[in-house]
């Protein structure tokens, strides 16, 4: 029993637990219907802009984590929602939110390795061509607000294809 306290520390529990909700919660948003998956989503999405900063790079790291585990018809499903969310979002917190990933993905480019980024860009050539520009236009935002040496990292990091789809 000492052994075992020793190790299950409030922290080391609530650390475990959270990240395990998180991001099971992901993977089963993944395996939902769509008139189920959307409203939750979206609701998931608009509860972000309530949360901490640190819970919000919790949330964002959580799930660069969880979808590369996701088979990508499932992933694919999930990612295409939030995408349709993102576009339908005000201008400020479809850029909040994409910013959110953009900065993680700075700070941590090995969370981009393990995805499937030509299957990631035919999702988002597979939505409304409205949304797209929606999304595109928010990233050129983001985009032009980064130091020319974040700019070059994610030159690095993103397909050619992909910075001609968004425009950059």
């Amino acid at each position: 029993m000492e052994l075992r306290s020793k190790f299950l520390t409030p922290r080391c529990i609530k650390s475990a637990l959270s990240h395990n909700f998180a991001g099971n919660i992901i993977v089963n948003l993944a395996n939902l219907p769509d008139f189920l998956r959307r409203p939750i989503l979206k609701k998931r999405m608009d509860e972000f802009f309530t949360l901490t900063a640190p819970d919000q790079a919790e949330i964002i790291n959580n799930a660069l984590e969880a979808g590369p585990t996701i088979p990508f018809p499932n992933f694919a499903k999930l990612f295409a929602t939030w995408l349709e969310i993102l576009a339908t979002m005000p201008e400020e917190k479809r850029i909040g939110l994409a910013s959110a990933y953009v900065f993680e993905v700075l700070r941590n480019p090995q969370k981009l390795i393990l995805f499937n980024l030509d299957g990631i860009l035919e999702v988002f050539a597979s939505i409304d061509k409205s949304r797209q520009d929606s999304i595109a236009k928010s990233v050129q935002k983001i985009f032009s607000g980064l130091s020319e040496g974040q700019k070059k990292q994610l030159f690095l990091m993103i397909p050619q294809s992909a910075k001609e789809k968004l425009g950059l």
